[in-house]
């Protein structure tokens, strides 16, 4: 026993101390990329000395293109959504373009490519210096062209592309006064010929640019560096030697959960007495499900715009509900649904883990579903009032901060984290009288709470990006959000909810299963919380992030592996568990997320994340596949196993729709590899390679996508979205909400009931 005791003690301590190094080493990250920023000029002029746009019209345009919702809708350095084009490699095109002679396209290869090398030569100079940027002659047409073509977008939108009239500038703001139009567009211009410029300049201190010489376009002179290469091959041999590694210790010292001899399910859920706060949980479950249907749909709708922006068959929807909107909600949404069946679940765990509720309890829980509830619908509402120009000056506080999955106003992030703290409070005062059972500090049930804690935690991270940070540092935190909160911390809840629930159902042995929870977070936080570097490679980062992205991505592939053995693991035990087993739609769901977690998460984010691959493929549909494979083939799975476990306990059993949970596995997973499969990796791919033969511009534009081949590949994503939405979210809406109108008895055991059909559910 004192043994074990020490060696849990080791691995308490060496998961420390991979926290304590990764984010040391994004601290220091950080601080560096704040001082090497790009500068943001207080005056750009032109080589007569005449100003052209000022440090206010930057940052004015970036509020325009931020409560615009226009990182839904299109890109900058190579960040937002996919329908619109990248703006920083649009508007870098547009000034090669107008730098060019007249009688350019006249001219031969030789000719063309001495013009060409002039400009990128021109292009990388850097001429900042004491707070003054100045344009050549060259860059001021491009300047005047960039304006120009914004000027059009503004008061025409482009329809083909679904950007209605008015979308940039509504009515309500100046939309239609062409001298409140030409200002708006000045600074929208002002704001994207910056990101154009910090894209192509070269950093004082490299032969680089501040995005490492993203986007590629030969004519501006970027190209892929030397070090893109290089930390590519340095990540693969890193993969193979640490898996090696890996392997070998978790072989050498049994780093795995050890089933118990002839398991049965001695602590059978189903059957325990039902609590007030759990029974009270079930709404979030059933909500989370009816916000995911939502969800999805709008998903379909995006789709569509894709192969159609003009119309929806016919109907001009766009005017209502435009691109940007849809995508501002279908983000928001995902993270709610997710989110909310994670808390679901954390309040539903909490009495089963400590034998006893506290008092009041249920109470707690609907006030927390309220202020939900007020969190959703309020931020759903002025994001869309934000978009449409009816906020004002309000805009950041009550409709949208614009980040891409940062989107929901500032007042409603606060009240977010206020929710998320009353459930932190609702599940530390659940566990209480287990944690003071709990002799050991790093035992299961300290790691659950200490799991619940980085939930509210990381996401108060989201708060250092203020209304005027500088984009670099926007992303830099941004990615703190997305990647170690939705990708991180509740992977590692995820993780120690199933360890703790196996223990519990008596089917792996506490110990074992406690020293293979340590070994997982080791892998999984060491390899992950530097990984974030990846999202760091083109955002006006130092080039060493590109070294420790390319090392510590490829090494997020290993725990994602090691999670699916540990995965099949667990299903045979669950078989040897005995047939009298009432989760087969939640098991089936887990093991989904064990295949998504491998393939969406770790082949697909392999696919793209080494430098060689990003640098061309970066803001295409090969980040849309690993996006969707991601985030609903592993969060969005296990959101929906949680929910199914723990209403499962709710529900009576006689009313338990297992068949059509079932249908429902089947139509979300092939419905998602279709997505993929059909659209996703075909365009993407198609993309990489336009985007290696002729610039990031071109894959990107309304052209590429109107190519026979594309636009029939966009119009097929039709039949892959139905199946998921019509054979996967529907059923199980209607199977939870079903449920919800057939809960067990307060405090009174389930009936010892297991349907036959059950049974041959296990075997399926």
């Amino acid at each position: 026993m004192k043994n074990d005791e020490q060696r849990s003690g080791l691995w308490k301590h060496g998961l420390l101390l991979t926290l304590l190094f990764g984010f040391t080493v994004m601290i220091v990250g950080g601080v560096l990329m704040y001082k090497s920023r790009a500068p943001i000029p207080d005056r750009v002029v032109g080589p007569d000395g005449a100003t052209l746009f000022t440090s206010t019209d930057i940052q004015n345009g970036q509020d325009l293109f931020r409560k615009r919702g226009l990182m839904d809708y299109g890109t900058v350095l190579g960040h937002g959504a996919y329908l619109g084009p990248d703006y920083t490699a649009e508007a870098l095109h547009w000034m090669v373009e107008a730098m060019r002679p007249p009688n350019y396209d006249s001219l031969g290869v030789g000719p063309k490519a001495a013009i060409d090398a002039e400009i990128a030569a021109d292009l990388k100079v850097n001429r900042y210096a004491d707070g003054t940027l100045t344009f050549t002659a060259g860059q001021v047409a491009g300047w005047n062209s960039i304006v120009e073509r914004y000027r059009k977008l503004f008061v025409e939108g482009q329809i083909e592309r679904a950007l209605p009239k008015g979308a940039l500038l509504p009515v309500s703001e100046g939309g239609g006064d062409p001298v409140q139009e030409l200002a708006a567009t000045k600074q929208l211009a002002a704001f994207i010929t910056w990101t154009t410029w910090l894209s192509v300049a070269k950093r004082p201190e490299a032969a680089h640019s501040y995005t490492n010489n993203w986007p590629y376009d030969k004519a501006a002179g970027n190209t892929v560096t030397g070090g893109a290469m290089m930390w590519s091959a340095v990540s693969v041999a890193g993969l193979i030697f640490f898996l090696a590694l890996i392997l070998y210790f978790q072989h050498r010292y049994s780093l795995s959960a050890a089933e118990v001899k002839n398991p049965s399910f001695k602590f059978d859920l189903a059957r325990a007495p039902l609590t007030p706060s759990q029974k009270a949980a079930a709404k979030y479950f059933v909500i989370a499900m009816a916000l995911f249907l939502v969800q999805s749909v709008l998903g379909g709708k995006m789709a569509h715009d894709y192969a159609d922006g003009a119309s929806f068959f016919g109907f001009n929807l766009s005017q209502y509900l435009p691109f940007n909107i849809a995508r501002t909600w279908h983000l928001q949404l995902a993270i709610f649904w997710i989110a909310t069946a994670w808390l679901g679940m954390g309040i539903f765990i909490a009495p089963l883990v400590s034998g006893k509720e506290p008092k009041f309890q249920r109470g707690l829980v609907n006030i927390l579903f309220g202020a939900l509830v007020i969190v959703v619908v309020g931020s759903l509402t002025g994001e869309y009032m934000s978009i449409k120009g009816m906020l004002g000056k309000s805009w950041w506080w009550l409709g949208t901060q614009g980040w891409e999955y940062l989107e929901l106003g500032r007042l409603w992030m606060f009240l977010l984290i206020a929710g998320m703290g009353i459930w932190l409070f609702i599940v530390a005062r659940g566990l209480r009288a287990a944690l003071k059972a709990e002799s050991d500090r790093g035992g299961l049930t300290h790691l659950l709470l200490y799991a619940a804690t980085a939930i509210p935690v990381f996401y108060c991270f989201a708060l250092f990006v203020n209304r005027d940070s500088h984009l670099t540092m926007a992303d830099y935190w941004r990615w703190w959000l997305i990647h170690l909160w939705v990708e991180g911390m509740f992977e590692v809840f995820a993780v120690v909810t199933i360890g703790f629930l196996m223990v519990r159902l008596g089917l792996l042995t506490a110990q074992s299963t406690l020293r293979a929870t340590y070994f997982q977070l080791i892998i999984l936080l060491g390899s992950g919380i530097i990984g974030t570097g990846h999202h760091y490679y083109w955002i006006g980062a130092p080039e060493a992030w590109m070294a420790l992205g390319a090392v510590f991505s490829a090494l997020e592939v290993v725990p994602l592996s090691l999670l699916m053995v540990e995965a099949y693991g667990q299903y045979k035990v669950i078989r040897q568990g005995g047939i009298e087993f009432p989760y087969a739609a939640s098991f089936w769901f887990l093991v989904a997320t064990a295949f998504w977690n491998l393939f969406g998460a770790g082949v697909l984010g392999f696919f793209i994340n080494l430098p060689f691959v990003s640098y061309f493929q970066h803001g295409n549909f090969l980040t849309a596949a690993h996006g969707h494979g991601a985030l609903m083939g592993v969060y969005g799975m296990l959101a929906i196993a949680l929910a199914l476990f723990s209403l499962r306990n709710i529900v009576e059993p006689r009313y338990w729709k297992e068949k059509w949970l079932m249908v429902s596995f089947w139509g979300l997973n092939v419905g998602l590899m279709g997505m993929i499969v059909v659209t996703l990796l075909p365009i993407g791919v198609m993309q990489a390679l336009e985007s290696f033969n002729n610039g990031f511009w071109s894959a990107r534009s309304l052209d590429f996508y109107q190519r026979p081949i594309v636009h029939t590949l966009l119009w097929l994503r039709m039949f892959p979205d139905t199946i998921f939405i019509v054979l996967g979210a529907v059923p199980l809406v209607a199977a939870c909400t079903y449920g919800l109108f057939h809960m067990r008895t307060l405090n009174a055991p389930a009936p010892q009931v297991v349907e036959e059909k059950e049974r041959e559910l296990i075997g399926v």
